[in-house]
């Protein structure tokens, strides 16, 4: 036995790859490098249409358009950009239409990867008009989806499988936002979090090394992080500060439902409407507009305003007015079906709701209280609790907040989830009709091997067999319906064929005719697909998938004549079954006893 579990060893790895992915990383490299261009192209696109729109000149640097002088035209700004994203959508194509990361998760799902070129055109474009003319997103959704196309369009290109056609568009997608943040390594946390669908090297390797190289070329190109630059806090956390957390946690997950609500409440709201999908953004254009003359900082992709709130001392009335202002506009205009990133508007209102709550909160140090809330908003909406975490450790590149936002954000992410069954991202794919699952966990199939379901063929045939024998065979095979494959054995009850239910079926009606000879062989199969008591549970599911056979006979692997047993659907269905009583039957396994019994047992006799 030790010797049969070795050679398992030796055969079953931890992980499957292939020298293929060498290949793909190549790709992906090279992917990684044009995201860093196209990152910097759609930043500088967006500085022109800022710098055009709200001041009338040419220029490439990204300026707040809080410092205008059109006073009360500034509403018009909007309407303008947003009358340009409609016709964009409608005679381009309606994929620029939305935040980005759904759209790139439904052609991860259900297109087989694959965009369209013009994507990569129209969507950067659409955006930079966005959030140039005021319209309050980042620019990480459009690059996501923008740098995905070109992943998918160079995958496109070659003779690759899908899979590997979507591990080119995450790695466009993580190259895109790695350039724009500078966080490589939450640019792959939120890669594996919401794109890839799984866990496996085959992916995850391409895809860091498309996030690194990006980072790299990013300072070249656009600059070295971090981009909002904080002073250290405290490492001491005492246990009044992490309750702290929890509560800054819960508040975040609340704003997280909250947001989610109110952008799909205005989506529903805009389908009510007797007009064609092209104007709704020029509706949201509006609101937008008065929500500018309101509060000016609310406009725009807003990174200054995110690095204010960080460094402390913003005035209440800021704090108030950007929560509720960036929060209204942003949730209209997003469900109005205009383009634009959800990142950064997370990260504003959080960091927002983080200073209305340093207010009452313990004084750790200036910008700490912003900090952890952003982070936990963004985990609390995004439904990606690591990523908010190395988010914001690589936006400020303070290690000293990693335990705090760990706690806000696993708190603020339990809250979200038990509260609401889909995400932002995730809920838009429902209404296509499609569903997907955030859940990853080994497969059970995968760590049950054959031989712990494989049983006893309770029938079989032999070569040898004489009339009488083959039709008793026949009437107690067709009298037992748990077996659906009959070994065909030889005199030394070796393997040598199978009959299926359909040959028994047409055997019987032979042996119903009067003075017909009975034959087995026309009707065995002399090559059967068998299995191995070694393998995995899912290579036989995948093996019977491609062969459309429910029932295989197991053989040992060295002596391929030698039958061990049978393996049938119902067995690998009772494997499952298995597992789900795992996971729902309770049971106390230990029952504590104390060691000195409070009171003596009494005996006979004793005083």
């Amino acid at each position: 036995m030790a010797t049969g579990n070795q050679s398992v060893s030796v055969r079953l790895g931890d992980f499957t790859l292939s020298p293929r992915v060498l290949l793909i990383s190549l790709l992906a490299l090279c992917i990684g490098v044009s995201g860093a261009f196209v990152a910097l192209a759609l930043l500088r696109l967006i500085g022109i249409f800022t710098n055009l729109f709200f001041f009338q000149r040419w220029g490439t640097n990204l300026v707040s358009p809080a410092g205008n002088h059109l006073g009360p035209f500034v509403v018009l700004v909007p309407v303008i950009g947003a009358l340009i994203i409609g016709l964009l959508a409608r005679f381009g194509s309606e994929r620029i239409r939305g935040h980005g990361i759904p759209e790139a998760i439904e052609a991860i799902l259900i297109n087989g990867s694959q965009m369209q070129p013009r994507v990569a055109i129209l969507k950067p474009l659409a955006s930079a008009i966005s959030i140039g003319s005021g319209g309050p997103f980042g620019a990480e959704g459009p690059i996501i989806m923008t740098g995905g196309a070109v992943g998918s369009i160079i995958a496109q290109c070659l003779h690759l499988t899908s899979t590997e056609r979507k591990t080119l568009l995450v790695a466009g997608a993580a190259a895109g936002m790695s350039a724009i943040f500078a966080t490589p390594v939450a640019a792959v946390l939120l890669a594996v979090e919401l794109l890839l669908f799984e866990w496996k090297p085959r992916s995850l390797i391409p895809v860091a090394l498309a996030s690194a190289a990006a980072g790299v070329m990013r300072q070249y190109l656009i600059g070295q992080g971090p981009l909002f630059p904080v002073p250290l806090h405290p490492l001491f956390v005492s246990p009044i500060e992490i309750l702290s957390c929890v509560l800054v946690g819960l508040l975040a997950g609340g704003l997280a439902i909250l947001l989610t609500l109110a952008v799909y409440a205005s989506e529903d709201a805009f389908k009510r409407l007797p007009i064609h999908w092209m104007w709704w953004p020029v509706l949201g254009g509006i609101v937008i507009g008065l929500g500018g003359l309101i509060c000016p900082q609310a406009l725009g992709v807003g990174y200054d305003v995110i690095g204010s709130f960080l460094q402390g001392n913003v005035p209440f009335t800021l704090l108030l007015s950007i929560l509720l202002v960036k929060g209204i506009i942003w949730s209209v205009s997003l469900g109005s079906g205009t383009s634009g990133g959800v990142v950064a508007p997370l990260l504003i209102m959080g960091a927002a709701l983080g200073g209305l709550e340093a207010l009452f909160l313990p004084q750790i140090g200036p910008g700490f209280w912003p900090l952890i809330s952003m982070a936990a908003v963004l985990a609390s909406t995004m439904r990606s609790p690591l990523t908010g975490v190395v988010f914001a450790l690589e936006l400020t590149h303070d290690v000293n907040s990693l335990l705090p936002l760990l706690v806000a954000c696993v708190i603020g992410y339990g809250l979200s989830v038990l509260v609401m069954r889909r995400s932002i991202l995730t809920e838009k794919v429902s209404r296509r009709g499609y569903h997907l699952t955030s859940e990853y966990a080994i497969d059970p199939l995968e760590t049950m091997l054959v031989r712990e379901i494989a049983r006893v063929a309770d029938i079989t045939f032999s070569r040898e067999m004489s009339q009488a024998e083959i039709k008793q065979t026949l009437t107690d095979a067709h009298d037992q319906r748990g077996q659906y494959l009959y070994p065909v054995l030889d005199t030394d009850q070796r393997l040598t064929g199978v009959l299926t239910r359909r040959s028994l079926h047409c055997l019987l009606q032979q042996a119903e005719l009067p003075e017909q000879d009975l034959s087995l062989e026309p009707f065995i199969t002399s090559i059967p697909v068998v299995c191995y008591p070694d393998e995995p549970l899912r290579i036989v599911v995948h093996r019977m998938a491609e062969t459309h056979l429910t029932s295989l006979p197991v053989v040992e692997r060295h002596l391929p004549h030698r039958l061990l047993g049978m393996v049938a659907l119902p067995d690998l269905l009772n494997a499952r079954v298995r597992n789900q009583q795992e996971e729902r039957n309770r049971e106390r396994m230990l029952r504590l006893r104390p060691f000195f019994p409070l009171r003596q047992p009494s005996h006979p006799g004793s005083k």
